[in-house]
Protein backbone atom coordinates (compact mmCIF):
# COMPACT_ATOMS: atom_id res chain seq x y z
CA UNK A 1 0.00 0.00 0.00
CA UNK A 2 1.68 3.22 -1.07
CA UNK A 3 1.95 5.63 1.66
CA UNK A 4 0.84 9.41 1.84
CA UNK A 5 2.77 11.93 1.94
CA UNK A 6 2.69 12.40 5.97
CA UNK A 7 3.38 8.96 6.66
CA UNK A 8 6.11 8.38 4.51
CA UNK A 9 7.35 12.05 6.84
CA UNK A 10 6.74 10.21 9.63
CA UNK A 11 8.39 6.69 8.13
CA UNK A 12 11.20 8.70 7.55
CA UNK A 13 11.70 10.29 11.37
CA UNK A 14 11.13 6.78 12.83
CA UNK A 15 13.89 5.35 10.50
CA UNK A 16 16.36 7.92 11.65
CA UNK A 17 14.77 7.33 15.35
CA UNK A 18 15.97 4.10 15.44
CA UNK A 19 19.57 4.81 14.81
CA UNK A 20 19.38 6.11 17.97
CA UNK A 21 18.95 2.81 19.32
CA UNK A 22 20.87 0.16 17.45
CA UNK A 23 23.96 -0.21 15.46
CA UNK A 24 23.29 1.08 11.78
CA UNK A 25 25.31 1.64 8.42
CA UNK A 26 25.63 5.39 7.71
CA UNK A 27 25.74 4.88 4.06
CA UNK A 28 22.61 3.18 3.88
CA UNK A 29 20.83 5.70 6.23
CA UNK A 30 21.89 8.65 4.50
CA UNK A 31 21.24 7.30 1.24
CA UNK A 32 17.58 6.71 2.65
CA UNK A 33 17.31 9.83 3.22
CA UNK A 34 18.25 11.01 0.56
CA UNK A 35 15.75 9.36 -1.80
CA UNK A 36 13.20 9.95 0.96
CA UNK A 37 13.47 13.46 0.46
CA UNK A 38 13.00 13.63 -3.49
CA UNK A 39 9.68 11.43 -3.16
CA UNK A 40 8.51 14.06 0.30
CA UNK A 41 10.04 17.69 -1.17
CA UNK A 42 9.82 19.59 -4.43
CA UNK A 43 12.61 18.51 -5.29
CA UNK A 44 14.44 16.46 -8.02
CA UNK A 45 17.12 15.42 -6.67
CA UNK A 46 19.23 15.32 -2.88
CA UNK A 47 22.51 14.50 -1.67
CA UNK A 48 24.39 14.64 1.53
CA UNK A 49 27.36 15.40 2.60
CA UNK A 50 29.53 15.50 6.15
CA UNK A 51 33.03 16.73 7.05
CA UNK A 52 36.01 14.13 7.40
CA UNK A 53 39.42 14.31 8.49
CA UNK A 54 41.22 17.70 8.39
CA UNK A 55 37.70 19.66 8.13
CA UNK A 56 37.27 18.53 4.29
CA UNK A 57 33.71 17.98 2.98
CA UNK A 58 33.18 14.58 1.66
CA UNK A 59 30.04 12.72 -0.64
CA UNK A 60 28.57 10.54 1.52
CA UNK A 61 24.92 10.28 -0.12
CA UNK A 62 23.06 11.04 -3.16
CA UNK A 63 19.67 10.15 -4.72
CA UNK A 64 20.85 9.88 -8.59
CA UNK A 65 24.13 9.66 -10.70
CA UNK A 66 23.71 12.71 -12.03
CA UNK A 67 23.70 14.21 -9.14
CA UNK A 68 26.42 12.78 -7.40
CA UNK A 69 28.67 13.74 -10.26
CA UNK A 70 27.77 16.97 -9.62
CA UNK A 71 28.22 17.26 -6.29
CA UNK A 72 32.06 15.88 -6.88
CA UNK A 73 32.64 18.80 -9.29
CA UNK A 74 31.58 21.20 -6.80
CA UNK A 75 33.59 19.50 -3.83
CA UNK A 76 36.95 19.51 -6.37
CA UNK A 77 36.24 23.36 -7.67
CA UNK A 78 35.52 24.22 -3.47
CA UNK A 79 32.74 26.00 -4.70
CA UNK A 80 29.08 26.10 -4.74
CA UNK A 81 26.15 25.96 -2.32
CA UNK A 82 27.22 23.14 0.05
CA UNK A 83 30.33 24.48 0.51
CA UNK A 84 28.94 28.02 1.51
CA UNK A 85 26.15 26.62 4.02
CA UNK A 86 28.67 24.29 5.62
CA UNK A 87 31.39 27.54 6.03
CA UNK A 88 28.19 29.46 7.44
CA UNK A 89 26.38 27.10 9.26
CA UNK A 90 23.26 28.79 7.50
CA UNK A 91 20.75 27.53 4.91
CA UNK A 92 22.00 28.64 1.37
CA UNK A 93 20.27 28.91 -2.15
CA UNK A 94 19.39 30.14 -5.24
CA UNK A 95 16.11 30.55 -6.44
CA UNK A 96 17.46 30.47 -10.34
CA UNK A 97 20.99 28.94 -11.15
CA UNK A 98 21.19 31.10 -14.22
CA UNK A 99 21.39 34.06 -11.98
CA UNK A 100 23.78 32.43 -9.74
CA UNK A 101 26.45 32.87 -12.30
CA UNK A 102 28.74 35.58 -10.28
CA UNK A 103 28.18 33.86 -7.46
CA UNK A 104 29.68 30.21 -8.32
CA UNK A 105 30.49 30.83 -12.22
CA UNK A 106 31.56 27.57 -12.28
CA UNK A 107 29.68 25.37 -9.75
CA UNK A 108 26.16 27.02 -11.26
CA UNK A 109 27.22 26.16 -15.01
CA UNK A 110 27.63 22.86 -14.18
CA UNK A 111 24.30 22.66 -12.14
CA UNK A 112 22.72 23.94 -15.18
CA UNK A 113 24.01 21.81 -17.92
CA UNK A 114 23.18 18.78 -15.52
CA UNK A 115 19.12 19.99 -15.59
CA UNK A 116 18.80 21.73 -12.71
CA UNK A 117 17.85 25.11 -12.00
CA UNK A 118 17.69 25.58 -8.21
CA UNK A 119 18.56 24.51 -5.20
CA UNK A 120 18.69 24.53 -1.64
CA UNK A 121 21.74 23.13 0.94
CA UNK A 122 20.64 23.10 4.87
CA UNK A 123 23.55 22.64 7.13
CA UNK A 124 23.54 19.62 9.39
CA UNK A 125 23.54 21.28 12.76
CA UNK A 126 23.05 20.84 16.59
CA UNK A 127 23.27 24.42 18.03
CA UNK A 128 26.94 25.81 17.13
CA UNK A 129 27.92 22.08 15.42
CA UNK A 130 27.84 21.77 12.00
CA UNK A 131 28.97 18.51 10.52
CA UNK A 132 27.53 18.73 6.68
CA UNK A 133 25.02 19.27 4.73
CA UNK A 134 21.87 18.42 3.29
CA UNK A 135 21.01 19.88 -0.62
CA UNK A 136 17.92 19.73 -2.65
CA UNK A 137 18.27 20.15 -6.37
CA UNK A 138 14.86 21.02 -8.56
CA UNK A 139 14.22 21.02 -12.33
CA UNK A 140 12.61 24.47 -12.47
CA UNK A 141 13.03 27.60 -11.57
CA UNK A 142 11.76 28.55 -7.68
CA UNK A 143 12.20 27.99 -3.92
CA UNK A 144 10.57 25.07 -1.51
CA UNK A 145 7.62 26.01 0.14
CA UNK A 146 7.81 27.09 3.63
CA UNK A 147 6.48 23.67 4.78
CA UNK A 148 8.95 21.62 2.60
CA UNK A 149 12.28 23.75 4.18
CA UNK A 150 10.31 23.19 7.73
CA UNK A 151 10.26 19.58 7.15
CA UNK A 152 13.69 19.55 5.62
CA UNK A 153 15.04 21.34 8.20
CA UNK A 154 13.66 19.21 11.02
CA UNK A 155 14.54 15.95 8.87
CA UNK A 156 18.56 17.42 8.85
CA UNK A 157 18.21 18.17 12.49
CA UNK A 158 17.75 14.63 13.33
CA UNK A 159 19.87 12.97 10.82
CA UNK A 160 22.90 15.31 12.65
CA UNK A 161 21.43 14.18 15.99
CA UNK A 162 21.31 10.71 14.92
CA UNK A 163 25.12 10.80 13.46
CA UNK A 164 26.43 12.36 16.42
CA UNK A 165 24.78 9.71 19.43
CA UNK A 166 27.87 7.85 19.14
CA UNK A 167 30.60 11.11 19.43
CA UNK A 168 31.47 11.41 22.53
CA UNK A 169 31.35 15.53 23.43
CA UNK A 170 34.51 16.71 22.62
CA UNK A 171 35.85 14.39 20.48
CA UNK A 172 35.47 15.46 16.90
CA UNK A 173 38.32 12.53 15.56
CA UNK A 174 35.62 9.74 16.01
CA UNK A 175 32.95 11.42 13.56
CA UNK A 176 36.13 11.58 11.36
CA UNK A 177 36.60 8.44 11.85
CA UNK A 178 32.91 7.49 10.99
CA UNK A 179 33.18 9.73 7.62
CA UNK A 180 36.51 7.71 6.48
CA UNK A 181 34.68 4.28 7.22
CA UNK A 182 31.48 5.31 5.22
CA UNK A 183 33.55 6.50 2.94
CA UNK A 184 35.63 3.54 2.40
CA UNK A 185 31.76 1.83 1.88
CA UNK A 186 30.99 3.96 -0.50
CA UNK A 187 34.03 2.77 -2.71
CA UNK A 188 33.51 -0.87 -2.16
CA UNK A 189 29.43 0.24 -3.66
CA UNK A 190 30.56 2.19 -6.45
CA UNK A 191 32.96 -0.53 -7.49
CA UNK A 192 30.23 -2.77 -6.72
CA UNK A 193 27.78 -0.68 -9.39
CA UNK A 194 30.48 -0.62 -11.61
CA UNK A 195 30.56 -4.66 -11.68
CA UNK A 196 27.04 -4.91 -11.79
CA UNK A 197 26.15 -2.43 -14.67
CA UNK A 198 28.65 -4.02 -16.50
CA UNK A 199 27.67 -7.45 -16.59
CA UNK A 200 23.64 -7.11 -16.41
CA UNK A 201 23.69 -4.11 -18.94
CA UNK A 202 22.11 -1.73 -16.57
CA UNK A 203 23.28 2.23 -15.92
CA UNK A 204 24.96 3.43 -12.64
CA UNK A 205 21.56 4.26 -10.72
CA UNK A 206 19.71 1.32 -11.99
CA UNK A 207 22.78 -0.76 -10.47
CA UNK A 208 22.52 0.66 -6.93
CA UNK A 209 18.34 0.28 -6.68
CA UNK A 210 18.89 -3.65 -7.34
CA UNK A 211 22.02 -3.33 -4.98
CA UNK A 212 19.89 -1.87 -2.19
CA UNK A 213 16.60 -3.67 -3.57
CA UNK A 214 18.53 -7.16 -2.50
CA UNK A 215 20.38 -6.18 0.87
CA UNK A 216 16.78 -5.59 2.44
CA UNK A 217 15.28 -7.90 0.68
CA UNK A 218 17.56 -10.69 2.64
CA UNK A 219 17.94 -8.45 5.36
CA UNK A 220 21.72 -7.45 4.83
CA UNK A 221 24.21 -4.71 4.87
CA UNK A 222 24.60 -3.18 1.71
CA UNK A 223 28.14 -2.87 1.67
CA UNK A 224 28.24 -6.73 2.31
CA UNK A 225 26.13 -7.38 -0.58
CA UNK A 226 28.34 -5.28 -1.99
CA UNK A 227 31.80 -6.75 -1.08
CA UNK A 228 30.26 -10.34 -2.32
CA UNK A 229 28.92 -9.09 -5.45
CA UNK A 230 33.37 -7.51 -6.11
CA UNK A 231 34.16 -11.18 -5.10
CA UNK A 232 31.97 -13.62 -6.94
CA UNK A 233 30.08 -15.07 -4.15
CA UNK A 234 27.04 -13.51 -5.04
CA UNK A 235 26.03 -13.95 -9.09
CA UNK A 236 24.84 -10.70 -10.86
CA UNK A 237 21.86 -12.33 -11.99
CA UNK A 238 20.78 -13.26 -8.13
CA UNK A 239 20.20 -9.49 -8.37
CA UNK A 240 17.28 -9.36 -10.29
CA UNK A 241 16.59 -6.86 -13.24
CA UNK A 242 15.21 -2.59 -12.30
CA UNK A 243 11.52 -2.82 -11.66
CA UNK A 244 10.98 0.50 -13.37
CA UNK A 245 12.08 1.18 -16.62
CA UNK A 246 15.82 2.38 -17.50
CA UNK A 247 16.89 5.98 -17.26
CA UNK A 248 19.65 7.72 -18.99
CA UNK A 249 22.68 6.09 -18.65
CA UNK A 250 24.05 8.65 -16.48
CA UNK A 251 21.35 10.38 -14.94
CA UNK A 252 18.34 10.33 -12.94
Amino acid sequence: MTMTREELLFDTFVMLSDTLVEDFDLVEVLSLLSERCVKLFDAEAAGVMLVGAGGVLQLLASSSERMRLLELFELQRDEGPCKDCYRSGEPVGAVDLEEAGERWPTFAAEALRAGFRAVHALPLRVRSDTIGTLSLFRHTVGTLSEVDLRAARALAHVATVCILQHRPRGDPQLLASQVQQALNIRIVIEQAKGVLAERSKVNMEEAFLLLRRYARDHNQRLNQVAQDLIEGILPATALGTPSRPASQPAGD
